[in-house]
């Protein structure tokens, strides 16, 4: 255990080999997961500097202000990081769907015996 990075107060995310890491997201009204992305330390630091969520684009190779074409921003009201700094949660405020696809989520379908199936909105 490195006891600085998981008990201390010291901010000292561990990257992977790619300089990433994990950041799931969450509606801090409602606790839905909205998605989950991936951040380097430029939009890490972005996110904390403006307040607004920054990520990676692992396909494109570029960073990206969520929300920046389309207006559905992520207002960043929690930022935390887990124990071994190798994740981050984000709990905020969308400005509308957060899923490309116009879906609140990027999770709105289920799997199930007969394969998946749209889960409502609502829950």
């Amino acid at each position: 255990m490195d006891e600085a990075r998981d008990r201390g107060l010291t901010l000292n995310p561990r990257y992977d080999d790619n300089g990433l890491i994990t950041a799931v997201v969450t509606d801090v009204a409602t606790g839905d997961l909205l998605m989950v992305a991936h951040m380097n330390a430029q939009a890490l630091a972005l996110t904390i500097e403006t307040g607004f969520a920054h990520f990676w684009s692992r396909s494109r190779r570029s960073l990206w202000k969520k929300g920046e074409t389309s207006g559905h921003m992520l207002q960043v009201r929690d930022l935390r990081i887990d124990c071994d700094q190798d994740a981050l949660w984000i709990k905020a405020v969308p400005a509308g769907p957060t899923c490309h696809t116009g879906a609140r989520s990027c999770f709105f379908r289920r799997i199930g015996p007969d394969g998946l199936s749209r889960v409502d909105e609502a829950g």
